[in-house]
């Protein structure tokens, strides 16, 4: 499995977008765009104006229930999903919660044949294996691409996030790994176990536990020198 990254880009103006997403495709392989950073009424436009790197781009629209920062409604949120899926991104990362919730949004997405990313988030615990395995194969239904990210206040915590890799059919696309000081191990052995990339930043961390690119790339250096 090779080590890619994916550097988080969670900025709040277009011009930062745009500076921001050249300089970490300069040296990652993908960016994350939470685009739920920017205002609504400017998420179309910073959509164009990146549009030619955005087969290298996981577009993100976190709503505040979900550890994200998205200011409108719930029905303009899913109008802005809809329009990014016709951008056809590399993945369009959507909620299982959201997606399970909302049958004309999946079907929708389906007709565009976007390629999406399932997530699955718990800001407050890990849940035991068997809640992990049962969420991994409802999440797997809408999707090959799933991602679950639980917090980790243990070593065990960490342990049960990545043995998740061993119980997952051969075809899903899985990121698997823990948040929080006792999860950061996770964020580089989840690469090893088959995740297809890890989240990293460009400096200040966006999510507790995460790796700087240049953390991130220097370790991935030392282990190919061993």
């Amino acid at each position: 499995m090779a080590n890619k990254t994916c550097v988080t880009v969670a900025v709040s103006s277009p011009a930062m977008l745009t500076k921001t997403l050249n300089k970490a495709l300069a040296n990652s392989d993908y960016a994350e765009l939470r685009l739920d950073f920017l205002k609504p009424n400017q998420i179309p436009y910073c959509l164009n104006s990146v549009k030619k790197h955005i087969g290298r781009c996981i577009c993100t629209l976190r709503p505040r229930s979900e550890g994200g920062r998205f200011r409108g409604n719930e029905k303009e949120r899913i109008a802005i999903l809809k329009l990014i899926a016709e951008f056809n991104p590399y993945l369009l990362d959507v909620e299982y919660n959201t997606i399970n919730n909302n049958k004309a949004l999946h079907q929708y997405l389906r007709s565009t044949k976007a390629n999406l990313l399932v997530s699955w988030h718990d800001f407050s615990r890990t849940p035991n294996d068997k809640t992990l395995r049962s969420r991994a194969r409802k999440i797997s239904r809408f999707s090959d691409n799933i991602k679950i990210v639980t917090t980790a206040k243990t070593i065990s915590d960490t342990i049960r996030v990545l043995a998740l890799y061993k119980k997952v059919p051969k075809r899903t696309k899985m990121v698997a790994f823990a948040m929080g000081d006792y999860g950061r191990i996770s964020r580089i052995l989840c690469t090893k176990l088959g995740s297809p990339y890890t989240y990293v930043s460009l400096g200040k961390p966006i999510a507790p536990g995460q790796f700087s690119l240049h953390e991130m790339t220097t370790i991935f250096k030392l282990e190919q020198e061993k």
